[in-house]
């Protein structure tokens, strides 16, 4: 490449991710949708849970869902209870005896293919969890050089250069080399967590002959975040890269999957993440493959650079958001909801985005950063109706459950879901009324009517009050009425040039649309 034709690239605009990426069946005209289908302590009372999401297939591809985020279908180590997080395996997707188990937590490997044919004859993408980081549940343990390093600067080591014990060693005898003959060892990682022979729990970065350190490809935090849990894999090594890069193509080929979520990748070296992209997307013939990236930050100004350096090969999730939601949440009317885009990915880089309100991260977990239910709705409406980002809906919050579900937010957001799909396209026109009470007008296309969305925070013990918010819906609608989605029973009367006074009750979202 000549210096000329470096300049052109720096110049380049860089291409949004989602814009060259598959959202759902190919010709599809409705809003793309994804739902996150599961939760942290996910179980069915009498089905596996691959059993469980075949079975709900028929009504998720009629709600309007395009793409389903499954849970890490590999052999965890706890085989049984392991959500997969916990990677020993990524070849063994329950079919082999090993860790205690044929199956794993979410049933064997012939009732997710079932579950994944299923789901493509219902034209409902599949999006495979990808554990790349780490592994747990070495078969056995090898003896090794390796410098305790501080916990708070993993650039700073806590002593000499010592021998240790680490459980390294991944022999897969169960599966005995079908699929991959690659065993691993120490040489493929970089740190761990333990010393089996001092029964010493700290952070250890192996030091035997051919070990380069650390990643320098990673998040900067502590000093150097290569390092997050189990015996964390070295991304540089030849041979990992290999068998990393054949799971890859393997995994979509198998299930017919469209993409991946990309767990922890601030503790990936981010060059080997790209061109493990690519490789994949060509390898499986697959060139607008889904992938996107957990970052967990609230920090938009972190999550940018590596936006920029994946130069649109991933979407990522929009973690700040998030926590726009959660603070709202969590100071009721004292929140002010003209600010709830604010150093969002979804305002700064929307076509980057894929937008949550809750997920399996915040779900009782040292990643607590919970949405309360007296902000659900107004979330949801926020990343359903707008135009900005790709949505992720939660299992928790559709679904009954024994973790977190919330009988209003289910009713609730199944009606959003409705109006994601019927009326929320067209150009965005935002109404900050208030700090308690905001709008937004989406003004539909050929095909569509459009909506208009009113959210209020405000707490108020008089029933009486009503939020009210002049919004112009387009003249085409000039003369008619509009009806009160969410509830039974409201109409407003449009103006002959399209101006309407919309109204919701405090701390809830109402959707009007044509009637």
């Amino acid at each position: 490449m000549t210096l000329l034709d470096r300049l052109k690239q720096l110049l380049t605009p860089q291409a949004p991710a989602l814009n060259g990426m598959r959202l759902g069946p190919d010709h599809q005209e409705a809003n793309p949708l994804m739902l996150q289908f599961f939760t942290w302590n996910s179980r069915h009372p009498t089905l596996s849970w691959w059993r469980h999401f075949e079975e709900e297939i028929p009504r998720l591809a009629a709600l309007g869902f395009t793409q389903v985020w499954l849970p890490p279908p590999n052999k965890a180590a706890n085989a049984k209870d392991g959500r997969g997080y916990d990677a020993y395996d990524l070849w063994d997707l329950g079919e082999f005896n090993q860790k205690g188990s044929v199956s794993t937590r979410w049933g064997t490997r012939e009732e997710f293919l079932s579950a994944c044919r299923t789901a493509k004859e219902h034209n409902l993408d599949i999006i495979i969890d990808a554990v790349l980081n780490h592994k747990l549940g070495g078969d056995r343990p090898e003896t090794f050089k390796a410098v305790p390093v501080n916990e708070k600067n993993r650039m700073k080591a806590e002593g000499k250069s010592r021998e240790i014990e680490g459980w390294t060693a991944f022999d897969f005898t169960g599966r005995n080399g079908k699929y991959s003959t690659f065993r691993w060892d120490h040489s493929h990682f970089s740190g761990l967590d333990w010393d089996h022979k001092t029964r010493t729990k700290a952070i250890y970065r192996i030091d035997s002959p051919g070990h380069k350190g650390w990643s320098k490809n990673v998040d900067k935090e502590l000093g150097n975040y290569d390092y997050l849990l189990g015996v964390d894999i070295d991304h540089r090594h030849p041979a990992v890269q290999e068998d990393l890069l054949n799971w890859g193509s393997w995994i979509l080929q198998t299930t017919g999957a469209v993409g991946f979520r990309l767990d922890a990748i601030k503790h990936i070296d981010s060059k080997f993440l790209s061109s493990w992209i690519t490789h994949v997307k060509n390898a499986s013939s697959r060139p607008r493959m889904l992938a996107v990236a957990e970052y967990w930050s609230g920090d938009v100004k972190l999550i940018l650079p590596y936006v920029r350096a994946f130069k649109g090969q991933a979407a990522f999730f929009d973690v700040p958001l998030h926590m726009n939601f959660h603070h709202a949440s969590i100071h009721y009317s004292r929140y002010d909801l003209r600010t709830v885009m604010n150093n969002s990915l979804a305002k700064v880089k929307p076509r980057d985005a894929v937008t949550f309100v809750d997920n399996h991260e915040v779900e009782g977990q040292s990643l607590e950063s919970w949405v309360s239910p007296n902000f659900k709705a107004q979330a949801y409406s926020i990343i359903l109706l707008r135009e900005e980002g790709y949505p992720c809906v939660f299992y928790g919050d559709l679904y009954k459950n024994t973790e977190c579900s919330d009988d209003a937010t289910m009713n609730n957001l199944e009606k959003l879901i409705r109006a994601r799909q019927s009326f929320a396209y067209g150009s965005l026109h935002d109404y900050p009324h208030d700090r308690n009470c905001v709008g937004f007008v989406r003004m539909g296309d050929d095909k569509h009517g459009g909506c208009a969305v009113i959210l209020s925070n405000r707490e108020d013990r008089d029933d009486s009050f009503v939020h009210t918010i002049r919004m112009n819906v387009g003249q085409r609608h000039g003369g008619s009425i509009f009806k009160s989605f969410m509830t039974d029973g409201g109409q407003v009367e449009i103006d002959a040039d399209g101006w309407g006074s919309f109204s919701c009750f405090p701390n809830t979202v109402q959707v009007w649309v044509r009637e």
